[in-house]
């Protein structure tokens, strides 16, 4: 009798789980920047969601994190700075108060100059409309203790940093703390595509988007799109002599994170496809780093990530040119944390609004790509 009364009570836990069906409004795979901007987009439409995050992705939390407006190798504006700034700057701040954390910090960039010719081209991009407003026409000629600087620097303003590891990790807290997460591995095979709708093992939803950086190379719905992985290497170094409280721009960024620590970066790998951190990054870094301080450190960690780019620097957005329910929030590069409110706010409006995309991300820019069989 006790027997069967066991495996009564183990048959209805099998059973239950194939007959209680969760359905919601949308399934979204990836917490990084692009996945967080659009769960929020979700949170204040009233949507129903859960997000799978299995940590193979690690872009968003090794990021250096810094919002800048200016492209300062060649003295040109970031694309839609400005838009990008409005919307993305109240966005950080209402996380904050939402999360009980602080993650934006805001300072100077000092960009120095390597040459007259170098400064020459500073003030010829004072006369550009779109940086107006963000470059000081009165260069920097005071000397900094340990920084190597023979022709002054220029002041780039508006710039900060969020910290997108304390953010990334207070947000799935938050998540957890509401069963809204999942902490596994997405299997694109249980994925199965109806008429009216899509399931996934326990869960019906209407549409799914990927936000999975570079992991999308393994997404057979979108492994077509021409995403690259670039890896980048950044060291901690304990500088007691430095003692500057600006980001410095030089060969590498050098970025202060208080109690004497900065971040130094970055490298650009476009080879080894590994998250690993190696010792010719650790090399390359230390080579540069001699170009642009001169007093003693030490190096207190290394760590390193995959940045999905895009050729011509625009993230991949959109609908599945087939699959309607299917879509990708990707390739937001090194300025994640500027683009990823606006594009996330775009695509929000484009499934739910019919508003139309920006030729510019939409990935139909790419449907020349696809696959028959896809």
């Amino acid at each position: 009798f006790v027997f069967e009364l066991e495996y009564s009570k183990i048959n209805v836990a099998v059973t239950s789980k194939y007959f209680y069906i969760m359905k919601l409004d949308y399934i979204i795979v990836g917490l990084g920047l692009a996945g967080l901007a659009f769960v929020e987009e979700l949170i204040k439409a009233k949507k129903t969601f859960l997000v799978f995050e299995d940590d193979s992705q690690t872009s968003s939390l090794v990021a250096g994190g810094v919002y800048n407006p200016v492209i300062l190798k060649r003295f040109t504006p970031v694309w839609n700075a400005k838009e990008q700034l409005n919307c993305a700057l109240p966005f950080y701040s209402k996380l904050e108060q939402k999360l009980n954390i602080t993650i934006d910090e805001k300072f100077i960039i000092k960009k120095s100059f390597k040459s007259i010719a170098d400064q020459n081209n500073w003030f010829s991009a004072l006369d550009k409309p779109r940086l107006v407003d963000y470059l000081d026409p009165k260069l920097d000629n005071q000397n900094y203790n340990g920084v190597i600087a023979d022709f002054s620097f220029g002041n780039v303003k508006e710039a900060g940093r969020i910290d997108t590891a304390k953010l990334i990790t207070a947000y799935r807290s938050y998540l957890e703390s509401q069963k809204l997460i999942r902490l596994e591995r997405f299997n694109y095979k249980e994925l199965s595509i109806e008429t009216n709708t899509l399931t996934y093992k326990d869960i019906s939803a209407t549409r799914i988007v990927f936000c999975e950086g570079f992991g999308v190379k393994r997404n057979p719905f979108f492994n077509y799109l021409p995403l690259n992985e670039a890896k980048g290497e950044l060291l901690t170094i304990h500088a007691p002599e430095l003692n500057i409280n600006f980001l410095l721009k030089s060969t590498l960024f050098v970025l202060p994170l208080g109690d004497n620590l900065y971040k130094v970066g970055a490298t650009f790998n476009w080879t080894d496809k590994t998250s690993e951190p190696s010792d010719v990054g650790k090399e390359e870094l230390v080579e540069k780093l001699k170009k642009v301080i001169d007093i003693p450190y030490t190096i207190v960690s290394q760590s390193a990530g995959i940045r999905p780019t895009v050729s011509g620097r625009r993230p991949l957005v959109g609908v599945h040119p087939k699959e309607s329910k299917l879509i990708v929030l990707n390739g937001l590069g090194t300025r994640g944390v500027m683009i990823a409110p606006t594009v996330a706010n775009a695509l929000f409006n484009h499934l739910e609004e019919g508003e139309v995309l920006d030729d510019e991300i939409n990935i139909y820019r790419f449907k020349h790509l696809i696959k028959p069989n896809s």
